[in-house]
């Protein structure tokens, strides 16, 4: 089973983006759900998780500073560094996302049909 650790700084998008997560996913066990970017990387480093879902802006560190520092995590034996997907309000910080080897960048409101589309490229 996938793991996965969603970051987002809204308590009400981040349970919207597990439940839609979890429809769109079923297999996925989302193993943390953090309110910033510092919780987020202590999360990944805790459950090595195959996925990660940041918010952009988070109080503390940001989803790209985040990003920024999951790439340089060690990994424990066999285990990769996640898949990072950004969920984000703001399309002006696509490119960034990207140079942070995003492999998504899904705007809110996320809905469950690009959901469905974020799910078959992770898988692939």
């Amino acid at each position: 089973m996938l793991k996965c650790v969603i970051a987002e700084d809204e308590a009400l998008l981040r349970d919207e983006l597990s439940r839609l997560l979890s429809a769109a996913w079923p297999a996925l066990n989302i193993v943390a759900e953090c309110d910033d970017g510092g919780t987020a990387l202590e999360g990944i480093a805790e459950h090595q998780p195959d996925v990660a879902f940041l918010d952009i802006r988070m109080p503390g560190l940001t989803g790209v500073e985040a990003a920024r520092q999951i790439a340089q995590m060690e990994v424990r034996d066999d285990e990769l560094l996640p898949e990072i997907v950004f969920i984000t309000a703001y399309d002006q910080y696509a490119v960034e996302a990207f140079e942070q080897g995003a492999v998504e960048y899904v705007l809110k409101p996320a809905e469950r049909e690009r959901l469905m589309v974020t799910v078959q490229r992770i898988k692939k």
